[in-house]
């Protein structure tokens, strides 16, 4: 999994456990969903967290929109749903994790 570096550059707030926002475990590390993105500690400094590649979510019996539920994090030209421990991104019919 490849993950792009763009640093966060005001950002004032320590992500962790119990911080208010929602964890996304994403290989290595943990994102936190915040101000409409995702962003990772890395070297003492919060980046921006961007995924590469496509990897579709099999078994997704749910179906994520506005009142779902589960916490909407704008990406984009569309919407990722934080949910069950990774986003989810609607894709030609199917769900794809990020």
């Amino acid at each position: 999994m490849t993950t792009l570096h763009h640093e966060h550059p005001t950002h004032e707030h320590s992500h962790g456990p119990g911080c208010g926002h929602t964890e996304v475990d994403h290989g290595d590390h943990t994102d936190y969903a915040h101000d409409g993105h995702l962003h990772r500690e890395h070297s003492g400094h919060w980046d921006e967290c961007e995924p590469a590649g496509h990897v579709a979510h099999e078994g997704h019996p749910h179906a994520h929109g506005a009142g779902c539920g589960h916490e909407a994090v704008p990406h984009g030209d569309h919407v990722d749903y934080a949910h069950d421990g990774h986003r989810h991104a609607e894709h030609d019919g199917h769900y794809d994790d990020h």
